[in-house]
C-alpha cells in the first residue's frame, strides 16, 4: 500500500430539453463599458472546450438566430490562440522551441494562470519542469480575496492551473503514485516527494491557501488528513471529506466566513440534463454554476470589505462543456453552454452595479470539432465517398485532396449522423430530433482541436484585450488590472529569512534543514543553496518548512534565497556552515 504524501507548507507554491428556449431575451441588452481605470476585481470565466461554433449553438438554441448569449453582450470581443509546446521545449522564439499544435486543459491553465508555454498534461510549471507563480498565488499574496469554483473535480486541470504545481495532472490524490506524479522525461530521475511538483494536488490545496473559497466537485480526492489540515487554516469545511459527505445546497446557501470549501459530489458534478431528466434525485438538488459564482462572490466581496477593499480575484470553470463535447453528446453540450453563460449573467450583473470589476470570459481550447452544418445534409462519417473537388468552369482549379493511407470508412455509420434540435424559430409543432428542426449539430471527432478559441470582455482593463491574443498574453492582462505587476502597488514590506542546519552531520545521512521567512504572509518559493548551487527550491507559507537533504562528505556553506513577492522583497539567509564526517 502507497503512503500519503504530506508536506506542511505547500501554501503558495512559487510566488511570491426545450425548457427554458428564449427566456431571458427581452432583459439581454449589449453592456456598455464603463469608466476606464483600474480594476478592483476580476472575474475569470472558463467555458472548458467552448469553441465559436459552440457559443453560436448556444444562442441559436436557447435565444434563436437573433438573440445573444450573455457573453455576447459584453462590449470587447476577440479570439485567443492556445498551443502548448513539446516536453522539455523552450519558450516561444528559443532556438529550441518546438510547438504542440493541440494544447490539452492543464497546458493551457498554466498559460493564462502562469504565463509560460508547457507540455500538455503539466500544471504550474513551464515547458522543462521550472516552477511558475500563479496569478491566484500572486494576488492571494498580495492581500486579495480569492475563489475558484468548478463544475469538475477541483483537482482537475482547470482549477488546479491556479492551485498547484505539477509534472502530470493526473497526481490529484488522495494518495500518490509514481506512475502518476513522476515524469522523468523532465527531470531525469524520481523527484523526492517532498518536492510540491510530485505532492498529490488535493494536498496542495488543502494546505497552501491559495483560494479562499473553493467550490465544486471532487470530493473521494480528499480526505480525514485535508480535512484536518481546511480547518487548521481556517476554512468552513461544508459536508466532509473524511466521512465523504459531499455538501449540500443548502449547506453553500447557508455557509459563511471568509474561507469556506465545500465539494458538492464525490467526482465531477452532475450535468444539467440529468438533472432536468431526474428531478427527483439527490444529483438534482447539486447547485448550478451560477449558484456557486453567485455565493462566491458574495464571500470574496464581504472578505475584501473586511480586509481593507483591496478586492478579489476568482475563477470560475463551466467545465462539462468539455466532458460532453469528448462524448459527442450535444443535447447535454447545449445545456451545459446555457449553465455556464446563466453564470457569466451572474458575473456581469455584479460587474455592472460595481463598476470597479473586469469579467473575462474565454476557453482553453475548442473540442471535438463542433460543427452547425446544413439543414438535410450529412457529414463525411456517413458519406459513401469524401466531397470531390471539380471545378467544372475551370479544371484547373480541381484535385484530388491529399489523405492518409488510414482514412477508410467502416460500414454503418448511423452513430455520425447529426443530432437535431428545435430553436426558438422554430414552429412549436417542431421537436427535437425532427428533421424540420433548425439547428443540426455535429462532431469532427472525440478529442481536442486546434482552433482558437472566443473572448469576451467588460469592466476596467477590458481593452487590453486586442483582437488577437494568446492564451499567456491573460497572465499579464490579469496581473496589471489587479496591479500586481507592480503598476499600482505601493512600496514592498521587507522580508527576513532563516536556515537553520546541524553544524555537524554523518556521511551518508540526509540533513535536516529548516527554512523560514518573516513576516508570515510573505509565502513563495525559496532556494536553498550549498556554495551558490542551488541543491533543493521549496515553499514557504508562514511557518518554518523542514526538509531533508543528502550532503557529500566535506565542508558545506549552505544558504536560504527567497525569490519574494508582489508585497514583500527578496531576502537571502545568514550563511550556516555543516560539516559532513
Amino acid at each position: 500500500m502507497r503512503s500519503r504524501i504530506k508536506t506542511t507548507a505547500l501554501a503558495a507554491v512559487l510566488l511570491a430539453g426545450t425548457a427554458g428556449v428564449g427566456a431571458g431575451l427581452a432583459n439581454q441588452a449589449t453592456a456598455a463599458e464603463p469608466a476606464a481605470g483600474k480594476a478592483k476585481n476580476v472575474i475569470y470565466l472558463l467555458g472548458d472546450g467552448m469553441g465559436r461554433t459552440h457559443v453560436t449553438a448556444g444562442r441559436e438554441r436557447f435565444y434563436g438566430a437573433d438573440g445573444k448569449l450573455n457573453m455576447e453582450t459584453m462590449p470587447v470581443v476577440g479570439q485567443v490562440s492556445t498551443y502548448a509546446v513539446e516536453k522539455n521545449s523552450g519558450q516561444p522564439g528559443a532556438a529550441d522551441f518546438h510547438p504542440n499544435l493541440v494544447t490539452d486543459s492543464a497546458s493551457a491553465a498554466t498559460a493564462w494562470s502562469s504565463g509560460v508555454k508547457t507540455y500538455n498534461a503539466a500544471l504550474g510549471i513551464d515547458g522543462k519542469g521550472n516552477l511558475a507563480p500563479t496569478v491566484m498565488e500572486q494576488a492571494h499574496a498580495a492581500g486579495l480575496a480569492t475563489g475558484n469554483v468548478s463544475t469538475a473535480e477541483i483537482t482537475d486541470a482547470t482549477p488546479a492551473g491556479q492551485m498547484s504545481h505539477a509534472l502530470a495532472r493526473g497526481c490529484q490524490g488522495p494518495t500518490y503514485s509514481a506512475a502518476s506524479c513522476q515524469d522523468n522525461a523532465i527531470t531525469g530521475t524520481d523527484l523526492p516527494t517532498s518536492d510540491v511538483r510530485v505532492t498529490p494536488i488535493a494536498d496542495q490545496i488543502a494546505r497552501n491557501q491559495t483560494a479562499d473559497v473553493i467550490l465544486g466537485g471532487g470530493l473521494s480526492r480528499f480526505d480525514a488528513a485535508d480535512e484536518s489540515a481546511l480547518e487548521a487554516n481556517g476554512y468552513n469545511v461544508l459536508g466532509s471529506p473524511a466521512t465523504q459527505t459531499v455538501a449540500t445546497e443548502t449547506d453553500l446557501n447557508g455557509a459563511s466566513g471568509q474561507k469556506v470549501f465545500g465539494l458538492f459530489n464525490k467526482g465531477n458534478m452532475t450535468i444539467e440534463k440529468s438533472k432536468q431528466d431526474n428531478p427527483a434525485s439527490p444529483e438534482a438538488l447539486e447547485p448550478t454554476v451560477a449558484e456557486m459564482t453567485s455565493k462566491a462572490i458574495d464571500l470574496l466581496k464581504a472578505k475584501s470589505a473586511g480586509n481593507g477593499g483591496k478586492g478579489f480575484y476568482l475563477q470560475v470553470e463551466g467545465a462539462l462543456i468539455d466532458k460532453r463535447s469528448h462524448a459527442n453528446d450535444a443535447a447535454q453540450t447545449l445545456e451545459e453552454i446555457k449553465a455556464f453563460d446563466d453564470a457569466v449573467k451572474v458575473a456581469l450583473d455584479f460587474a455592472k452595479a460595481d463598476g470597479h470589476t473586469l469579467v473575462i470570459v474565454t476557453a482553453d481550447h475548442e473540442c471535438a470539432g463542433f460543427n452547425i452544418i446544413e439543414k438535410g445534409t450529412f457529414t463525411n462519417a456517413e458519406a459513401d465517398v469524401p466531397p470531390v473537388n471539380k471545378d467544372s468552369g475551370n479544371p484547373a482549379n480541381s484535385s484530388t485532396p491529399l489523405r492518409t493511407a488510414n482514412q477508410a470508412r467502416a460500414a454503418g455509420r448511423e452513430a455520425f449522423a447529426p443530432a437535431t434540435f428545435r430553436t426558438k424559430d422554430d414552429p412549436a409543432s417542431v421537436h427535437d430530433g425532427d428533421a424540420s428542426a433548425s439547428l443540426w449539430l455535429t462532431y469532427l471527432s472525440g478529442n481536442h482541436t486546434g482552433a482558437d478559441v472566443p473572448i469576451f470582455a467588460y469592466g476596467p482593463g477590458s481593452s487590453a484585450i486586442s483582437a488577437e491574443i494568446d492564451n499567456t498574453d491573460l497572465f499579464g492582462i490579469v496581473r496589471s488590472a489587479l496591479s500586481l505587476d507592480g503598476s499600482g502597488s505601493a512600496v514592498k514590506t521587507a522580508s527576513t529569512t532563516t536556515l537553520q542546519a546541524p553544524k555537524t552531520a554523518k556521511a551518508g545521512k540526509k540533513v535536516t534543514i529548516s527554512v523560514a521567512v518573516t513576516p508570515a504572509a510573505a509565502t513563495g518559493s525559496v532556494k536553498i543553496l550549498d556554495k551558490g548551487k542551488v541543491v533543493r527550491t521549496v515553499a514557504v507559507s508562514g511557518t518554518a518548512v523542514k526538509v531533508k537533504v543528502k550532503l557529500k562528505k566535506g565542508k558545506h556553506k549552505l544558504t536560504a534565497q527567497y525569490a519574494g513577492s508582489t508585497s514583500y522583497d527578496p531576502s537571502t539567509s545568514p550563511t550556516v556552515k555543516v560539516h559532513v564526517r
